[in-house]
């Protein structure tokens, strides 16, 4: 089977930092590869996952243009576009295109009549209306959570094939870290991941808590500053820069409550794998659950609100705690050392490792294929 990954243009892949859809393309890619699947991957020029085949528009990375006016970058999804319908027209070999990139991807696929599509929504899906709302019907779409589904509009349910949930490496691996005293909070700093919450709970029962991750792509304090201290950047005014001046680093002491800025690879793992437990105290209905996955793996129990896709990932009592309100969560988290993190390290190997998700995707191909118009469907090389 040949399957166009289309990861879209605005980070490497795997990114070099923060990057939630293209760290799910790293993730499930070599999952792919290994069940025989021949990848043509579309990204940018930078990218290092291995592939078959890589084809790009950009040399790197596109994402800080989108810092930009509107009328300023909205070419760049459309040039990266356009370069993969111009791929798919000069080959017949494709069987199916995979599809991440919002709303740009599934217009143009469904207007060119290839091979047929799968697109993995990965946000929000109270975005675009309009567009949702008259979905093309052509185009095949799967969920990350059955959450996220739900709310989906009447248009997107119709031609959707259900959900296959996220999953991390760090589900295949032993990692081991010595139990630290600190909570953690890992994702990028904004107010629908709620830090906010976590530090005034956290600083009222004397609970230390690391909170880690970026502020608008700013990574650390000396960046975050360049960006305080101009009036002039674009990111001055940013809502997530305003939510962290003022409402997260009011609770930030250096000692109970800190911010450590974004952390990667083996530092990241020591941090998230050495806390006590990951909180969740999400202010909107998270689709995907990335970080809540990669901390049962590491062993690490979960404690968060019931919203979004946290029902479907935390078994509560078992691997974490699922709160109905502020006032709940802060009576869990006085709890979490009742938990196993061997039960949460169990749970990940069993639902969240790269090749459960790969074998959720290759079902999801299959049924594409098979129900795809006989003018557009191909019969993949072996199956005759």
């Amino acid at each position: 089977m040949r399957v166009l990954v289309n990861a879209g243009p605005w980070l490497a892949v795997p990114p070099p930092g923060y990057g939630g859809i293209e760290n799910v393309v790293a993730t499930l890619v070599p999952a792919l590869r290994e069940r025989g699947v021949h990848v043509v991957l579309a990204s940018v020029a930078s990218s290092t996952l291995e592939v078959d085949e890589l084809i790009s528009a950009y040399d790197d990375g596109q994402f800080a243009e989108l810092q930009k006016p509107y009328n300023q970058v909205m070419g760049i999804a459309h040039a990266h576009q356009a370069m993969v319908a111009a791929a798919l027209r000069a080959r017949d070999d494709i069987d199916l295109v995979h599809d991440h990139l919002e709303v740009v991807g599934p217009a143009v696929l469904s207007a060119l009549g290839g091979p047929p599509v799968l697109h993995t929504l990965h946000w929000d899906l109270r975005k675009h209306p309009a567009f949702y709302e008259a979905f093309p019907p052509s185009i095949a779409v799967n969920g990350v959570s059955e959450s996220q589904l739900a709310r989906a509009p009447a248009a997107l349910r119709s031609v959707s094939l259900g959900a296959v949930h996220l999953a991390t490496p760090l589900a295949t691996y032993d990692l081991r870290v010595e139990r630290g005293g600190h909570l953690v909070v890992m994702g990028r700093i904004c107010r629908l991941k709620g830090q906010h919450v976590a530090a005034g709970i956290c600083q009222k029962l004397g609970l230390p808590l690391v909170l880690a991750g970026p502020v608008s792509g700013r990574n650390n304090q000396d960046e975050l500053d360049a960006v305080i201290h101009d009036p002039h950047h674009p990111l001055h005014g940013h809502p997530d820069v305003r939510y962290h001046l003022d409402h997260v680093t009011p609770h930030l002491d250096g000692e109970l409550v800190r911010w450590v800025g974004a952390v990667g690879g083996q530092d990241r793992d020591h941090l998230y794998g050495s806390a006590r437990a990951a909180l969740f105290p999400i202010q909107w209905d998270e689709p995907g659950g990335t970080a809540v996955v990669e901390a049962l793996a590491l062993g690490v129990p979960a404690v968060g609100l019931r919203r979004g896709c946290l029902p479907e990932i935390i078994e509560h009592g078992r691997t974490g705690f699922l709160a109905d309100t502020e006032e709940e969560l802060a009576e869990w988290l006085l709890r979490v050392d009742e938990l196993d993190p061997e039960e949460c390290r169990s749970e990940a190997r069993r639902r969240f490792t790269p090749s459960v998700m790969a074998a959720g995707y290759l079902e999801l191909y299959e049924r594409v294929m098979r129900e795809a118009a006989p003018e557009v469907r191909r019969t993949p090389e072996g199956a005759r």
